[in-house]
Parts: structure tokens; C-alpha cells; sequence
């Protein structure tokens, strides 16, 4: 096993990774910046390296200052967490370059992945399903990119090529609009991305997102462990996940992840990764892969008892998977709400002191946070404070213990968006199951 391991993230994935470290007896160095001294992570590890000042590139980015703190704490191996550098395929490969083991997929892989053209066209290869669009990057030729949105049909979707976190996008619904959109695209992508290369896919007016987790060994074994419904988002950022997903059936699901594990086997992948799709009419249709654990991850290990995170470290430590596919079960209905430090109503960020904390509990209730009483929250960083996970034999009463557990935890001091997950869980139409990836705008009153 490894001996000890930097954590270079910060929030609840880093304490997440922390207890999964504390389990299998590795020791943790937590790397953080001059804002996050008090991290509850950084208070419980073997060891803390501050890496700069409180600005993200100076410090969750900074990838030879993270690479030091490995190299002065005599660490083997750097787990990248979520976001930050978690799919940047160059700290991947500096990592290794450096003598230390990077705990996600090869560099390649994630640079394949993390380009949209390239990811689109391995996955055609492999024998996944993709949306119908052009099949590359978009010319110059303003006739010739017109013939492709007429081949595929209004309306259609101009995507960056180097985008993500639902930037980088714009729907065209006519001939008329079409230039002009790949223009403004290409110009957000330069900005944004420093990558002005986009593509066009038919776009689906009622889709629902729906991925399947995928963990593979270094011994070429690869398992997948079902699908989560992340339909519930508001500017493309998910609010509340569940698995299974309702209406997948179990032939689709059995047909649809052995399809994802097939893939993983000729792409040669390694570790933890999540196939996106969209869902409509029955249909599946990938979109991107992520190289890295999800923010959703824990609605699966509810489901299925596997624990993510450890899997991933004894991966980078050489072993084999501890499960076969055979062995997977699927058990109940789990559903995770993300905790936001922000305004229910207008959705701005809330940083501040913590005056109150009271976590819920109950049968199948469990909190991922690193928020407590007297933590003030930093105006620095995403305002994701924690989330909430409910697991039930059943659907509705996941749902219904998910209803109790909200009105049972207490953030006080700063304002949160509880109270927007209320409104959510006692929707019908969220009851009923099945919802797109519109609905929540839809309710909200927004276009989209």
C-alpha cells in the first residue's frame, strides 16, 4: 500500500480522501493556501504544507509548489480530487515526471478525454453512441459548415472543443443565427479555454443526463458500477443526483455499462471515470468522459456498498480490483443533494462565519462537509459547503428521508440553499421521477 499521499484539493473531497487514506492506514499531507488554514482536512492530517497565497493559481494551481510539498514530506503518490487539477493532463504528467504516482488515468488518456472533438471520435471507434454532428472541428468554410447543420437538423448545439462545467455552448435554432453563434462560441472558447476550436451536435430538446461510474485496474480488469441521474441542474451545474436512475432498465443498464467497460478495456484506462451521456426517447448518447472521481460519487457507493475513493488508492498502489462485475449489487435508492453557500433565491455566493452547524442523522442519512461551528467560509473558491446523502429501499423513501434530514441540519451566520432543495424534494414533478435536464430551470422560471 502506499506509504503516504499529498491530498491536493481542499473542501470535502479532501477530508473525503482523507478518511479513505485513514482506513488503509496511508498517511495524509494536506496542501492547502493561506485562506484555508482551518480546513477541517488540514486540522486532521499527518502532516499540512501551505502552497501560497489565497488566489486558486497561486495555490490549488500551482503545480510545482504542490509538487514540492510532495518532494519535502517524502509522499509517493498526489490524489487531484475534483476540479483544480484533477483533468489537467500536464500536472499529470509533471507528477510522474517528478517520481510520484498520479492517482487518476494515464496523462494521454485524460488529454484525450479532456479534448471533445478527439473524446467523440475514440468513443465512435469503441462502439459508443454519439449525437449525430461534425464529426470535427468546424472550417471556415461558412457553405460547408451550413451543409453539416443541415445534414444533422435544427436545432443544433455549437460546443467548444476544450469546454466544460457548461461553458463554451450555444443552441442555434436557424440558418440565420448560425454564423454569428460559431463566431461568439469561438471567441468564448479563446478566452476561456485558450483553445478557439468548436464543433456542432444535433441538439436534443428534452434530454435527460444520465452516466455510468466505471473503476479500472492497472491488470487490464474494469467494472462498472451502474448509472446516476444528474438531470437536475441549473446552468449545467448539477443540484441533486440520484442512482439508479428511474426508468433505466436493468437490460439497459447491463447493455449500457458493459458498452462503458468494453470502451475503458481498448482505451487502456485506469482508476475512476464517469461516461456522460444524454438520455431521450431511450436512447443513449455520450457527450464527455470525466478522468476523475465526481462530486456524486457517494450516491453510487450507497447503492452499492463499494467505496470509491479506497479503490482508487489501492489502484495506485498496484493492486487488483477487489470486485468482479459479477459480485456488483445493486441495493435501494440513494439521492445526494449538493449544499451551496448562497442565496436560494438569486443564487450569489455567501461566504462568512459558520455561527451555527447541526448535521442530520437517521437510518441511510450521511453528510459529506467540512463546514463546522466557528469555520468561516472563504469568498475565494467554489460555494460548495458540503452534500447531503439519503439512501431508502425505495425511491420515496429515499426521497422521504432526504425531506426529514433537510429539515433537521442548521447553517446559521450564512445564508444556504436548504430551502431551494426543500422546494425541489416536494415537487411532484421531482417525485414522479424522470424529469429532464430543464426542469429545475423550468420551475425556476428561467430560459433556457
Amino acid at each position: 500500500m502506499l506509504g503516504k499521499i499529498v491530498i491536493a484539493n481542499r473542501g470535502e473531497i479532501a477530508l473525503r480522501i482523507l478518511r479513505a487514506c485513514r482506513e488503509l492506514g496511508i498517511k495524509a499531507v494536506a496542501v492547502h493556501s493561506e485562506a484555508d488554514r482551518d480546513l477541517k482536512h488540514v486540522r486532521l492530517a499527518d502532516e499540512s504544507v501551505c502552497i501560497g497565497p489565497a488566489a486558486s493559481r497561486d495555490s490549488y494551481l500551482n503545480v510545482p509548489a504542490i509538487i514540492s510539498a510532495a518532494e519535502v514530506t517524502d509522499a509517493v503518490a498526489i490524489h487531484p480530487g475534483y476540479g483544480f487539477l484533477s483533468e489537467n493532463a500536464d500536472f499529470a504528467e509533471k507528477v510522474m515526471q517528478s517520481g510520484f504516482i498520479f492517482i487518476g488515468p494515464r496523462p494521454e488518456t485524460i488529454r484525450l478525454m479532456g479534448d471533445k472533438v478527439s473524446a467523440i471520435e475514440a468513443m465512435k471507434k469503441v462502439g459508443i453512441p454519439c449525437l449525430p454532428g461534425s464529426d470535427g472541428p468546424l472550417g471556415d468554410d461558412h457553405d460547408e459548415v451550413l451543409q453539416i447543420a443541415r445534414r444533422i437538423g435544427f436545432p443544433i448545439i455549437i460546443k467548444a472543443s476544450g469546454g466544460g462545467g457548461g461553458r463554451g455552448m450555444r443552441v442555434v435554432h436557424s440558418e440565420a443565427a448560425l454564423h454569428s453563434s460559431i463566431n461568439l462560441t469561438k471567441g468564448e472558447a479563446a478566452a476561456a479555454f485558450g483553445n478557439d476550436t468548436v464543433y456542432m451536435e444535433k441538439f436534443l430538446e428534452n434530454p435527460r443526463h444520465i452516466e455510468f461510474q466505471v473503476i479500472a485496474d492497472t491488470h487490464g480488469n474494469c467494472i462498472h458500477l451502474g448509472e446516476r441521474d444528474c438531470s437536475t441542474q441549473r446552468r449545467h451545474q448539477k443540484v441533486i443526483e440520484e442512482a439508479p436512475a428511474p426508468g433505466v432498465t436493468e437490460e439497459q443498464r447491463r447493455e449500457m455499462g458493459q458498452r462503458c467497460v468494453d470502451a475503458c478495456k481498448q482505451l487502456g484506462y485506469l482508476g475512476a471515470g464517469t461516461f456522460e451521456f444524454l438520455y431521450q426517447e431511450g436512447e443513449f448518447y455520450f457527450i464527455e468522459m470525466n478522468t476523475r472521481v465526481q462530486v456524486e460519487h457517494p450516491v453510487t457507493e450507497m447503492i452499492t456498498g463499494f467505496d470509491i475513493v479506497k479503490e482508487q488508492l489501492r489502484i495506485a498502489a498496484g493492486e487488483t480490483l477487489s470486485l468482479r462485475q459479477e459480485d456488483v449489487t445493486f441495493t435501494g435508492h440513494a439521492i445526494e443533494c449538493r449544499l451551496n453557500a448562497e442565496d436560494p433565491v438569486n443564487f450569489m455566493p455567501s461566504p462568512g462565519l459558520i455561527e451555527q452547524f447541526h448535521m442530520p442523522g437517521g437510518p441511510g442519512i450521511r453528510v459529506e462537509t467540512h463546514i463546522y461551528n466557528g469555520y468561516r467560509v472563504p469568498p475565494y473558491y467554489d460555494s460548495m459547503i458540503g452534500k447531503l446523502i439519503a439512501h431508502g429501499e425505495t425511491r420515496a423513501g429515499a426521497i422521504a428521508r432526504m425531506r426529514t434530514a433537510l429539515s433537521e441540519m442548521v447553517i446559521d451566520g450564512i445564508k444556504c440553499n436548504i430551502p431551494l432543495l426543500v422546494q425541489i424534494i416536494d415537487d411532484k414533478a421531482f417525485q414522479s421521477g424522470g424529469q429532464n435536464i430543464h426542469y429545475l430551470e423550468q420551475k425556476l422560471g428561467m430560459k433556457h
